[in-house]
Parts: C-alpha cells; structure tokens; sequence
C-alpha cells in the first residue's frame, strides 16, 4: 500500500511539491482536482511504478525545466522508498491496477475503433498476472522454437553438401559410428570391383595347393645306422679284397655262381671239383652273399634313388612355378578379397633344399659303398635339413591360409553373380559418409546439430506443456469474466452485454487475442477493426461514448475480481465518471466502494466533488482519507481535503444556520433571514413532491393547499398552512423578488430568532 507521496518534482504541473510528504494515504485514498491539475500526470507516475517503463513520466517532464523528473513515494512493508530518478525506478510494484483513458486506449478501444492490439491486449488483461505469466511462457518458448530453427538451419549449412551427399542433414548426422569403418569400405569397394568385373571374376582360378617334397630324417638315419650281424667287417674285407683280385664285375659273377652252387653246406666246387667244407672264406662268402645283405644294399640305394627322384631339379622348377603362380592368383584376388600375402624367398628355399639333398645324398653313396658301416647325420647336416624343413613347414601353413582363402573367393565369386550394382554402390556411398559424419572436421558440426536438435525437441515438449497449461486456464477464465463483465453491465443499467468471449491464437509465434460480441436487443454485432461494410451495426456507431466507457469499466471491475492477490493490490481509478450517463453514478460509487473492502488499497482521482463525496458519505472514515491537488500559480500541489465540508447540500447548510442561529444567535443576521424561505421551499419539494414540484412559488403552493383542506387529497393542515403563510410572510422581506427593498431591510434580532424556531419546528420537530 502506498502511504505518502513524499515528492514530485518536475513532472507535469508539479514543481516541486512536498507537501503531501505529511498525509498519509489510507486503504481508500479520494484525490480531488479540477480538470488540468495533475489527476492525470499522477496516474501516469503510478503505472510508470507498475511496469518499470519510464516513459509514463519522462513523457510528463515539465516544461521549462533544466532537471529532470524526480518522484518519491513511501510504501507500507518497503524497507527504502520508491524513488524514480534519473529515468529509472529504483523498484517496481507490479501489483498495482488503473483505469484511466490509457487502460481505455489500450485494452477497449481507441477513438471509435476497436483494433487488433485492443483485442490483444484484453487478451491479457482478461488472463490476469497467471495467465499473463502463461502466455508469456508459451510465447517465449515459441519464440526459442523459431529460434532453434534458425540456428538448426544454420548448422546445417556448415555441414558440407559434398560430404553427405544425397543423405539429409538428419540421416547424415544419425550415421552410427562404426570402429571397423575402413575394413567395411575396403570390403565394399572390392565387391564393386568384383561386380563390376563379374566374368573374369568368375573363371579366374583358386589357390591350389603348393607342395615341398619331404626329407624323412628319421627313415635316412635308420638306414646310415643299418648293418649285418652275421657279417664282420674283417670278413667284408677279405671277400672284397678277394673279388678284387678277379677284376671289374667279378663280384656279380661270383655272387651268381655262389647262389647256384655253393650257397648250401658242404658244396663242392664248381671249377676243382673239391669240397669247400670248412673254408673260412666261403663262410665268409655265405654271408656277404645273403639275402639281408642284399636287401641292405637294396634299401640303400632305393633311397638314394628316391631322394633323387623326388627332390631332382624338375620339381624345384614346378614348386617356383606353383609359387609364381600362387603370387599371381594372390594378386588378382586381392582386389576383391583379403588373401595372405605370399612373402616367400624360392632361392633361399632351393638353396637349402639342395643342401639338404646333397648332404643326404652324399652320406647314403657312402653308405652304399660301405653297407655294413653304421654312418650317422652329423650336426651340419641335421641343420641343413632342419632349415629345409622349416621352409616345408612355412609352406604347409601358407598351404592352409591359401585353401581357406579359397571360400572367402567362391563368396566373392557368387556375390558377383547376384549382387545388384545399385545396392553396392548405395552401400558404399553410405559407408563412405559414416567415415566422414565421424571424421574429426565434421563429427563436432554434426554434434552441434544434434545438440541443437535435442534443445528443440526439449523446447518443443516444453511448448507443449505450456500450451496445454494456458488452453485449461483460458478455458475457466473467459467465461468467468465474461459472466462477470455481464454482471457489472447490468449494474451500470447497460442496455447491452457481452458474448462469446473466447481466445483465439493469430499466427506462430505471433501472441494471442480475443474475439466477443456486443449483444444489443438480442442483436450479436462482432467487435472487431473498421473493414466494415457502410451502414453495418458496428461497435463504433452501436454504443455511445457513455456505453464505451461502461463496457471498459465493467472490464476493469471483472478483470480485478479474477485477480487471486487482489487483496494485496493497489487499485487505482481515475475520473471514472467521464463520459458516463448520471443514471449509473451512483452504481459506480457503490462498486468502488465495495472494491475498497476488497482490495489492498483504492485511490479514487476525479474532478467530480458530487462523485467523491458521495463515495465518501458511505465509506469507512477509518480507512479513508482526501487528498486535493490545489493551484499555485503555475504549480500545482497536493494537500488535505476537508470532502465532509464540501459534502453537505445547500439545503444542510442553511439547516445548519439556522440551527446555529436558534441555538446560539450566531451568524450573519441578514443571511439567516434569507435562508429562512429557501430552507422551506427545499423542505416542501421533498416532501410534497407532487404539488410543489421544481419551479413553482409558495404563493400558489399554498394556494393549492387551501384548496384540498378537508379532502382526501389533503395536502397540508389548515394550521399547518397558516403558520406556513405567516412564516412566508416575514421570509419574503428578505428576497428581491418579493421585496425591492430586500437588502435594507432592518432586521430585529428577537423577531428574527422567533421565525427561526418556527421554522425549524414547521420542517422537523422540535429539538429538545
């Protein structure tokens, strides 16, 4: 509650004005002041206090002078005064109300015209501080919706049109990352290769098998340590050295001859005819020529043929070609398939694959010439065949790699039979954009969008939500008020009422507004801006000035009792009266005075006395105050207002003359005269209503009187009207229409004060 206007300077016609800094204003604050004054410029201040928007008073800065506008009001629970200086207020009070021709102009009508932002803004007025707070909200958010579209479309923008490709923004920014990207183009890539070459890829051949012949150590070593038991070396050498002594071949011959005829015991000699039982040389003979010793030659030298064989240069020349070759199929393939790579060194292969066959060879000749010597592999050539061996065992494993390789080829081959080319190059395409969606230069574009696309989706739902919320309160408030503004209308004695009051959004982002209609004779006429047709009913030529007002006010009155914090705000009413008919005065006054007991605080502004002192005379005079703005000179000044002095009728103050008179003999003696008539003629028009109506005289008043004496119209006694013409009589001296004489005529006190009391005692009875 405002309790003291502490200081206006330099706004309007306040100069410097201070001297309302000592009255306090009350819960109901009457503001008298003639038209020009100031009524207006202190309204202006409070709605400045209202919103916080300096205009209202920087507008006002009064004219002449250099500093500006400087306003301080003290406020019931404010810590610190209000202060307005140098164009700001240190504090706002948004709880404060008014109605003046601004509320008019803005949320009714303006001029004879009811306009869009008229309608917008009683769309606010009617949703109260919630609902404003609502609709804000959910115009913010629209607002943030717009403003994620922009910043996505800009976002967008950054993302390079060559780097997605036919993708859309969205579907290129939703891209799974995949850590295996690169494997999945090169395996794509190679399957548009293969499709692509589809007949080639078709014939060309597979892996085949490559093959290093085997050195089986273990057998050549059994067969070095061979020997004959029943066959010593010395006996081998005396046989041998025997067989020499016969020449080349003589030991085939001799082995022949000895088979067919000395093999058995006790033979005789195919030349001398003598037994040969007995000889140590035939039994030596026996032995050297014995089927184990034949089959140890045999197996020596099959081995060496074997060796030689199968390790003999052909095959060294088929196993570099077979390398060749696999190098070959390796290379072709790799294009469409991952094959092992073929990293094989043939010379150094052949170089210890010879070594190893020479060794062995070499040792087995030896092996050959000597049959019963036991020979072993000595460390240098158990290496050489150890590095062979390592080779054989790196070609059997290549052997494995290439074979299963083999069906990643036969996939390859039949993909490229069925595969359609579209759908390869569309997965690459899409392959080929997720390593760039996820590439450090585009990844963060792509988030930012998406981050931005969250933020939306969050806003959208929140706009929602918000929208829902302000639908359902809309839904109870418009027909709450209109029901209210109806009520009001009709307490204002309005010949018309308000319907179809409903909301009504005007475009994305753009506000909200109101639609009703003005029923006049059951008659419905749209209120809305001037596109009307000529001659058409319409706000503008439907009601009058009065009924403009009526309509506003009634809003007003409505719109505070939908208010839930009216009981703490500050309402202020300025001139309420203009424009309106005299027939709805007294409701006004009633409605004023009813909203004082209701809201936190009522200042009342109006250059109508008639109006304040009727709200006063029915007031609480302990919650009410009068303040008056007062002329000095060109200066106007805000002070005490005795309302009770300026409340009483004419006809109370000659009452109350006359009562001074009788009681006192105060007073001046020729005024007392003169009221004595005038006292009884505003009596006798109250009371005979009908036989003494506005410009009639006593004279024939009484007249009529003597007339209807003893009827059963009788208007007065015939006392009565005898001490009523006596009375006359002596009041007549004292009126230039009854008396030329009327301002010299002596007056005797004692005659004067008789007539007095009988004059009280003919209108009211006696004071005891």
């Amino acid at each position: 509650m405002i309790e003291y206007i502490k200081l206006l300077r330099n706004v309007g016609t306040f100069d410097s004005d201070s001297g309302s800094a000592s009255h306090r204003l009350k819960r109901m604050t009457l503001i008298y002041g003639d038209n020009g004054r100031g009524k207006t410029t202190l309204a202006a201040v409070l709605r400045s206090l209202a919103t916080g928007n300096e205009q209202p008073i920087v507008e006002r800065w009064r004219l002449g002078s250099v500093n500006p506008p400087h306003v301080v009001l003290d406020c019931h629970g404010q810590p610190s005064s209000l202060m307005f200086r140098n164009g700001a207020w240190n504090e706002t009070m948004p709880e404060l109300k008014i109605f003046d021709d601004v509320f008019v102009d803005e949320n009714v009508y303006s001029g004879l015209a009811v306009e869009a932002q008229h309608r917008q803004n009683l769309h606010e007025l009617i949703l109260g501080d919630q609902g404003v707070q609502l609709n804000h909200r959910l115009q913010d958010l629209v607002s943030h919706v717009s403003q994620h579209n922009t910043a996505l479309e800009e976002k967008a923008k950054a993302i390079p049109q060559q780097e997605r490709g036919d993708l859309s923004v969205d579907e290129f920014c939703t891209l799974p990352k995949l850590s295996d990207i690169d494997d999945r183009i090169e395996e794509t890539s190679r399957k548009l290769t293969a499709a692509r070459n589809q007949e080639e890829v078709r014939t060309s051949p597979l892996f085949k098998t490559i093959e290093l012949p085997e050195f089986d150590t273990e057998a050549i070593k059994q067969a070095l340590l061979t020997d004959l038991p029943d066959l010593d070396k010395a006996a081998e050498a005396k046989v041998q050295a025997h067989l020499q002594a016969f020449g080349e071949g003589s030991e085939t011959w001799v082995e022949e001859g000895f088979r067919h005829g000395l093999a058995g015991e006790g033979g005789i000699c195919p030349f001398c005819g003598q037994s040969l039982e007995g000889l140590d040389l035939i039994a030596h003979y026996r032995a050297y020529f014995s089927e184990g010793y034949a089959q140890l030659k045999q197996d020596v030298a099959d081995m060496v043929g074997h060796i030689g064989h199968t390790h003999r240069g052909v095959v060294q020349a088929e196993f570099e070609r077979a390398i060749g070759g696999a190098r070959e199929t390796g290379q072709f393939w790799s294009t469409f398939s991952d094959v092992p790579k073929i990293d094989i060194d043939t010379a150094a292969i052949v170089l210890d694959w010879n070594a190893a066959r020479e060794t062995v060879t070499e040792l087995l000749r030896a092996k050959q010439i000597a049959p019963l010597e036991k020979l072993a592999l000595d460390d240098q050539a158990l290496k050489t065949l150890e590095s062979y061996n390592t080779h054989r065992l790196g070609i059997r494993e290549i052997n494995k790699k290439l074979i299963a390789s083999n069906e990643a080829i036969r996939d390859v081959q039949r993909q490229s039979e069925a595969t359609r080319m579209e759908e390869i190059l569309a997965e690459l395409a899409m392959l080929k954009a997720t390593k760039v969606r996820h590439s450090d230069e585009i990844a963060p574009l792509c988030e930012d969008y998406i981050q931005e696309k969250k933020a939306k989706v969050q806003t959208e739902t929140a706009r929602t939500e918000a929208r829902n919320a302000l639908e359902q309160y809309r839904a109870n408030v418009f027909p709450e008020l209109q029901n209210g503004v109806n009520k009001y209308l009709q307490h204002f004695n309005a010949g018309f009422r308000i319907d179809s009051l409903a909301p009504a959004n005007i475009g994305r982002g753009s506000g909200s507004t109101c639609t009703y209609n003005v029923v006049i004779n059951n008659t419905p006429i749209a209120v809305r801006n001037t596109n009307i047709s000529q001659g058409e009913p319409s706000f503008r030529n439907s009601l009058s000035a009065g009924d403009r007002n009526t309509l506003a006010l009634a809003l007003f009155f409505s719109s505070l009792d939908q208010n839930p914090n009216l009981a703490n705000t500050v309402v202020v009413i300025d001139d309420p009266m203009s424009s309106l008919d005299d027939h709805r005065s007294l409701a006004t006054v009633q409605e004023v005075r009813k909203l004082s007991k209701r809201a936190g605080q009522v200042i009342v502004l109006s250059h109508n006395k008639r109006f304040l002192c009727t709200v006063w005379s029915g007031a609480d005079r302990r919650e009410c105050c009068s303040l008056e703005i007062r002329q000095s000179g060109d200066n106007s000044t805000l002070g005490n207002w005795n309302v009770s002095q300026d409340a009483i009728t004419e006809h109370d103050q000659r009452y109350i003359l006359l009562r001074e008179y009788a009681d006192k003999q105060s007073g001046n003696l020729r005024g007392v005269a003169a009221a004595i008539r005038l006292h009884l003629e505003g009596f006798l028009r109250v009371a005979c209503p009908g036989n003494f109506p506005p410009g009639t005289l006593l004279g024939p008043f009484l007249g009529v009187c003597r007339n209807k004496v003893g009827s059963p119209d009788e208007v007065l006694s015939e006392e009565m009207i005898q001490e009523l013409t006596h009375i006359v009589e002596y009041g007549n001296r004292f009126h230039h229409d009854t008396n030329p004489a009327w301002q010299t005529e002596e007056i005797n006190a004692t005659e004067l004060l008789g007539y007095v009391k009988r004059t009280l005692a003919f209108v009211g009875p006696p004071r005891v």
